[in-house]
Order: C-alpha cells, then structure tokens, then sequence
C-alpha cells in the first residue's frame, strides 16, 4: 500500500508542476491539448488533464480545452474551461499550449501551422511525448 500511495503522491506533485511551469510562462490565455486520462479513450475519471486545466482556470487563466475523443464527457462534467473544435482553433493567440494527453494528433501536429496561430510560441509538454528535436528546431 505505502507503494501506491507513493505513486499518488509523484502523480500529483507532477500535475502541480505542470501548473507551475504554465504559471512561469505567463500564459493567461492557455491551449490545453488534452482532457482524457489516456491517449485513445473518453475516460476522464481522475483524469490529470481536466484537473490541471481546471486549476489553471481557477488561477484565471483563459483556458480552452481539446481532446479527440473525452471532449463530450469533458463538456458535461465541467462547464469551464471553454472547450474548442481543433487543436489549431484551441491554440488560436494562446500564450502557452500545455500537452496533457499525449494523442498522436498533439503530437504530430503541424508545427509551422501551430506556429502561425499561437500568440507566444510556448509549450510546455506535461507528458514528456513530444520530440526533444523537432520542437525546439521548429521554435
């Protein structure tokens, strides 16, 4: 049991870190990508990417929220954050985009595009899934 209970507590510190990392950025307007607990499902039980994004908004961040498949569960359990159609209409004059769920659709997505819509190229991969190369080189 203390094993268990030791891996909840490495999970949270993790989401606080999240937070604190989008808090260092400055980022008011935030892109969540992401709400389910896993990539491929619309489980949002406990899920660290709803969580995060609400804490965020309780700190007065402006966040929009996407997920591929858990957005429909994400709208009816949590009226805020606001919710969007795409990644890139998500990411549109955010401040800082923060990858909660590690969908391939986040991952691979097309960076000079996101590039053109974000306001400040910022992202803070709270998953750990995103290239180290081609992120950077992109900006």
């Amino acid at each position: 049991m203390s094993f268990l209970h030791e891996v909840d507590a490495i999970n949270r510190r993790r989401r606080a870190r999240t937070v604190d990392l989008v808090r260092e950025l400055l980022g008011g307007r935030i892109a969540a990508s992401g709400a389910a607990f896993k990539p491929n499902s619309d489980d949002i039980r406990d899920a660290p990417a709803l969580d995060v994004a609400r804490t965020m908004h309780g700190l007065g961040g402006h966040v929009r929220v996407l997920d591929p498949a858990a957005l429909h569960n994400a709208r009816r359990a949590y009226l805020e954050p606001r919710h969007g159609d795409s990644a890139l209409d998500v990411a549109h004059d955010a401040d800082v985009v923060v990858l909660l769920t590690e969908w391939a659709e986040f991952r691979e997505i097309d960076l000079e595009a996101l590039g053109q819509v974000v306001r400040h190229r910022r992202i803070v991969d709270g998953r750990h899934a995103l290239d180290d190369d081609a992120w950077p080189s992109a900006g």
